[in-house]
């Protein structure tokens, strides 16, 4: 059983972090690069869309910086596939089919208690920006997408209206409380670079952990059809 964790979830977490890399050097990084040069008090006027290569003031191609950014995503990756096929692992022994198609939607899932559902109240934010306390935005992120996962969990497998009861609760409690929020919201960078800083970060986080769901799904299909191969030869 660990063999067949740790082998689906290193290749669909490999997969989705390299793509997710790719995706975030290409769109993500010109728009924070751009930002920072606000931050600096560089009011450099171009594009925010253009890519790094593109311009000069964005400092270019680095292989040192982006790749270690590539195998950091990669990581962090392997780590979600970790999680999300233990996950699945549990919900095959209730009963749940798991394949590449069903891997979609746990990767949807997967995106929505990650990303969608702290971004709700704490947005993804470009430097230069006012902010609170980072410790205090850390330890609600964490709370808010275990939330999130725990209400996902109940309202897949939940089976009853207590358990869909508590999901909403889990769900709405974290942004009913509140996100950690600065005294004073300023800062020099436009709300346009901010804005597709942000819906571009939501972009690529949804395009890896579909990825991830669909390829963790796959290898651990294929993964259980060889083990009971191997148990019937």
């Amino acid at each position: 059983m660990f063999t067949r964790l740790l082998t689906s979830a290193l290749f669909a977490g490999a997969v989705a972090g390299l793509i997710a890399a790719l995706l975030q050097l290409f769109f993500v990084q010109p728009v924070l690069l751009h930002a920072e040069l606000y931050e600096g008090g560089e009011l450099v006027h171009f594009g925010a869309a253009s890519s790094v290569s593109a311009h000069p003031e964005l400092g270019g191609i680095d292989p040192v910086r982006d790749g270690l950014s590539v195998i950091f995503t990669m990581l962090v990756y392997s780590g979600y596939g970790m999680m999300l096929v233990a996950l699945m692992a549990l919900a095959q022994s209730r009963g749940a089919r798991i394949d590449a198609r069903s891997g979609l939607v746990w990767g949807m899932a997967g995106f929505i208690a990650v990303h969608l559902a702290p971004g709700f109240s704490l947005a993804p934010e470009v430097p230069g920006v006012a902010a609170a306390d980072i410790h205090a935005r850390q330890a609600w992120w964490f709370v808010t997408a275990i939330a999130a996962a725990v209400a996902l969990w109940l309202i897949a497998f939940g089976g009853n209206w207590a358990a869909w009861g508590a999901a909403v609760v889990l769900l709405l409690a974290p942004h009913v409380i509140g996100a950690p929020e600065p005294d004073v919201f300023t800062g020099p960078v436009p709300t346009e670079i901010g804005a597709l800083f942000a819906a571009r970060a939501y972009g690529v986080g949804l395009a890896a952990w579909v990825m991830l769901g669909g390829l963790a799904g796959y290898f651990w299909s294929r993964e259980s059809v060889a083990a009971g191969r191997a148990q019937t030869a």
